[in-house]
């Protein structure tokens, strides 16, 4: 077994989260390379851990939250709580160089939300949409803004003759779209997530993560929502108009809590899954149909603690039992045929 310590690597001084420089996600290349993200850049290293790694450091002013997404020709793609880069793994080094496909673009980005959320920036990890040759190559998140936009940047080059968004701060940007989660009027002060965007073909599914209550502890936060404070309500689906550079809202539903877990979608199925909490049964898996939003499927576990997923993702055996990644550890619900 080999290891290899990244503290030396890292700042001393604090983040604009107010902590130290932490390592927030690791990834893999396809040739086989550790990329690894701190708060304030990304190393590399390969798989032995032989090192020495490759660094490459962001602005002091940014700080990242969220791991990151690869793709098979070596783009890293990261968003700071005010940039959304794509990094290129050549094969041989890290580069910023635009002429190896490198870019960074500026999005929206608002306040400290009182709950789950860290920082100012999206909540997301980024999401890569759009595979083969006819298709519009896209990476999406949701940003920062008060009330969150979905939002997706060209990944790979800018299509000619695309016209850019008059309210976007980038041309990068393909399009944004605002997040209403099924939620009436007045919108609460904060319609926001702590999740990635979950993606199938040109579908993409948010949730909103922002209850009435806040804890300056966050993992006491999620404990919290549902069972002491008011849990968030809402998600919607959208879809992606390659005609049009647009996206479209194809449902959404503002009855449906998500607490903090990773929504998961079956493409088996056509159903995406979401944990949340309800006065009357507790905490729950709900599944709704990808093309509908309508509830089909409800897994209740009552109101014990052990129903609530935290942060961790939803994720199945391939009998359709439930791997619960439960709060306190994960365990397996038996599927009732």
């Amino acid at each position: 077994m080999k290891s290899f310590d990244f503290r030396p690597l890292l700042a001393s001084g604090a983040t604009t989260l107010g902590i130290p420089e932490n390592i927030v996600g690791v990834n893999m290349t396809y040739d086989g390379h550790l990329i690894v993200v701190s708060a304030r850049g990304l190393l590399a290293i390969d798989r032995e851990l032989s090192g020495p790694p490759q660094q490459i450091r962001f602005g002091d002013d940014e700080t990242v939250s969220n791991s990151i997404a690869i793709d098979d020709k070596g783009g890293i793609y990261v968003a700071s709580d005010k940039m959304m880069r794509k990094v290129v793994w050549t094969g041989s080094k890290l580069s910023t160089d635009e002429a190896e496909g490198a870019w960074s673009a500026p999005y929206d980005f608002g306040r400290q939300p009182p709950a789950v959320k860290f920082g100012i920036g999206s909540g997301s990890t980024p999401t890569l949409m759009g595979f083969g040759d006819d298709s519009d190559e896209l990476v999406v998140i949701t940003d920062g803004a008060d009330h969150m936009k979905l939002v997706a940047f060209w990944r790979n080059e800018i299509p000619e003759g695309f016209q850019p968004k008059a309210s976007a701060k980038s041309n990068r940007i393909a399009d944004q779209i605002e997040v209403t989660a099924g939620l009436p009027d007045p919108k609460p002060e904060f319609v926001q997530s702590e999740q990635s965007v979950v993606v199938q073909d040109y579908g993409a599914f948010v949730v909103q993560n922002i209850g009435s209550g806040g804890e300056p502890d966050r993992l006491v936060d999620v404990m919290a929502n549902g069972p002491v404070d008011e849990p968030p309500h809402g998600m919607q689906r959208f879809e992606w108009d390659p005609v049009a550079d647009k996206w479209i809202s194809a449902w959404e539903r503002g009855d449906v809590v998500s607490t903090s877990m990773v929504p998961a979608v079956s493409t088996k199925a056509g159903i995406v899954f979401v944990n949340g909490y309800s006065e009357a049964d507790g905490w729950e898996v709900t599944g709704l149909d990808w093309k509908t939003g309508e509830t089909v499927h409800r897994t209740i576990f009552g109101p014990s603690n052990y129903g609530n997923g935290a942060y961790a993702i939803i994720e199945a055996f391939p009998n359709g039992d439930l791997l619960f990644n439960s709060i306190g550890g994960p365990f397996r619900a038996k599927l009732d045929k």
